[in-house]
């Protein structure tokens, strides 16, 4: 029965497929790009040269933002109802040398389309002469969100990186405020706070050679805005230290210019640009990886990748599993403490084709319970392109390993296994990795529910679905593949 058939060709290709990332869809060809940012339900980014670009999920991209201006490395923010753009003119020996005025500019939307799409003036803010300890690129701003007070970085390799306050209702820099120096030996700086630290994010090694750049990402922290900066180990930022947040890997080589992104609560994204993406003829392309907190210090969580898993409840450690009978396995059993006589022969795992007759032809209900990797506690997670996607992130169908069998929502909330995979939005699920390392599994869709619901353990052995709770167990899940 098709139900019930082994899909070894799935398997296969599986297994194949279970150890690949994944680049985001579309055409993300930019150069030092912004801080996302949201604006009437799309995503923007600008970059070097101009322009930028435009998302309406976060995962499929495309040219098509508007920044005027060129020059390079901006950044974006949103400040109450508008929108405040600081980027760079001439600096970082792009105009022949290091003299260089970093500028900012507001707009009511983000939209090019929009008949409110404006740009301000441009203002600057910031400038270095060919002489100076500093060069005036690479903005970057925060919003302090415990003071409202805002600030700028800015800075290369060409002596210090530097904050100055701006004027948060202007985008002009306040009256007499001089900038501070905070570090060396980075560039593309990007301020960001979180639980009573300040961190200052500095793109070091070279850029801008393609396959051979050598930019990372690296950090330091500080209670006060304004410095020291310090790594893990106690070195100040202006003495060369930072501790490292992402580095080249899975055929990308030179991530720079960090962004946050907070979506929910205890779910954060961090944008960057690779140097080079090996499978995109080495071109420098955007790049979003879930943000993680370690001991307070971020760190770059891992794109989910495909494959086949036990889906862990973080509540008690069991996991998911099908509603069905369990089927023991008939093999010799021996007393302890009797010596083996004769050579110990391992025993075969149960198979699918042991127990799939055992079970029910339609729809088959799902609980938690002890993990003992039986073919009903293995699942096999594969992204589904056609589906679209999130933030960084594409659906992914569930189902069975070797079945079609497919995890799916109900009209009454709940979760339950359809006999075969169709596509449908209650068959989709975002797969996000949390602040602290485990993940949430958020349907696509929940057949007449308006709001947006996660799988969730509502007891030890009993999933359900309901509303993300960051602070409750009862919302995270962990991947293994054993």
């Amino acid at each position: 029965m098709k139900t019930k058939s082994l899909l070894l060709g799935s398997i296969a290709m599986l297994s194949m497929s279970a150890t690949t990332g994944y680049a985001l869809d579309g055409a993300p060809y930019i150069h030092d790009p912004s801080t996302i940012i949201k604006c009437d339900g799309r995503y923007y980014t600008f970059g070097t040269g101009g322009g930028g670009l435009i998302s309406e999920d976060g995962w499929t991209w495309k040219g098509g933002a508007v920044r005027p201006g060129g020059g390079a490395a901006p950044d974006a923010i949103k400040i109450g109802d508008r929108y405040l753009v600081a980027y760079s003119a001439t600096g970082g020996g792009l105009g022949g040398g290091h003299a260089g005025r970093v500028l900012t500019m507001w707009n009511k939307t983000l939209d090019p389309n929009s008949p409110d799409f404006e740009f301000s003036e441009p203002i600057e803010v910031a400038h270095s002469l060919d002489d100076e300890d500093c060069d005036a690129i690479d903005a970057g701003l925060l919003l302090d969100p415990t003071t409202g007070r805002l600030w700028l970085s800015y800075g290369t390799y060409f002596g210090f990186i530097r904050i100055v306050e701006l004027d948060p209702a202007t985008g002009k820099r306040v009256e007499g405020n001089e900038p501070v120096d905070v570090a060396i030996d980075c560039e593309a700086t990007d301020l960001i706070y979180r639980n009573g630290w300040y961190y200052l994010l500095g793109t070091h090694g070279t850029c801008c050679d393609g396959p051979n750049s050598t930019y990372n990402i690296v950090v330091g922290r500080s209670r006060n805005v304004t410095g020291p900066y310090l790594d893990n180990m106690g070195r100040d930022m202006k003495q060369g230290g930072g501790k490292m947040v992402i580095a080249a890997g899975n055929r990308n080589t030179g991530p720079g210019h960090f962004g946050r992104y907070i979506e929910d609560d205890g779910v954060e994204k961090m944008s960057f640009h690779y140097e080079a993406d090996f499978d995109r003829g080495g071109r420098s392309v955007l790049a979003i990886r879930p943000l993680l907190w370690k001991n307070d210090w971020p760190v770059a969580g891992e794109l989910f990748k495909e494959g086949t898993y036990e889906i862990e409840s973080e509540r008690r450690g069991y996991a998911l599993e099908l509603g069905v009978d369990f089927v023991r396995m008939n093999v010799p059993r021996h007393r302890f403490w009797d010596e083996p006589e004769g050579p110990v022969e391992p025993i075969a795992s149960q198979t699918l084709a042991d127990v799939i007759d055992t079970w029910p032809e339609g729809n088959i209900d799902v609980r938690i319970g002890d993990y003992m990797f039986r073919p009903h506690q293995r699942w096999t997670i594969t992204a589904v392109p056609e589906a679209g996607g999130y933030l960084g992130g594409q659906y992914y169908k569930i189902v069975i390993e070797g079945t079609d069998r497919a995890l799916a929502t109900t009209p009454d909330a709940e979760v339950v296994t359809v006999p075969e995979f169709t596509g449908a939005p209650e068959q989709l699920w975002r797969i996000e990795q949390l602040t602290d390392g485990t993940y949430r599994i958020m349907p696509k869709s929940v057949p007449g529910v308006d709001e947006e619901l996660v799988l969730v353990s509502a007891a030890d052995s009993t999933p359900s679905l309901a509303k993300f709770d960051m602070n409750s167990d009862n919302s995270k899940w962990n991947f293994h593949d054993r």
